[in-house]
């Protein structure tokens, strides 16, 4: 199951971690992002603990979707070992998820 973080927390979160990070950015408002939800939950499950799996709600914090582009939603980011490696905006297929995570 995904975490949700704030911007109290995401540096130690993810900017710290160590190995892969999916962010997903999301609102409870958004229709695409209810749909992606499963998935998100799905992949967590599925790679347990070979990738971090953490939700940010835009809405909840604006300066985190600010400070990294999120202009629309629901938008995924990868990092690797702190660093942003892929950006996927838009709903996909879990298909596409997994294979920006390598």
């Amino acid at each position: 199951m995904s975490q949700a973080v704030t911007t109290a927390n995401f540096k130690s979160e993810v900017l710290d971690f160590k190995g892969k990070v999916l962010v997903d950015f999301w609102a409870t408002w958004c229709g695409p992002c209810q749909m992606l939800a499963p998935i998100i939950d799905e992949i967590s499950a599925d790679l347990g603990d070979k990738v971090k799996v953490v939700k940010v709600d835009v809405d909840s914090e604006p300066g985190l979707a600010s400070q990294y582009n999120v202009v629309s939603i629901p938008t995924v980011i990868i990092f690797d070992n702190g660093k942003k490696v892929e950006s996927l905006v838009g709903f996909r297929q879990k298909q596409e998820y997994l294979q920006a995570l390598g």
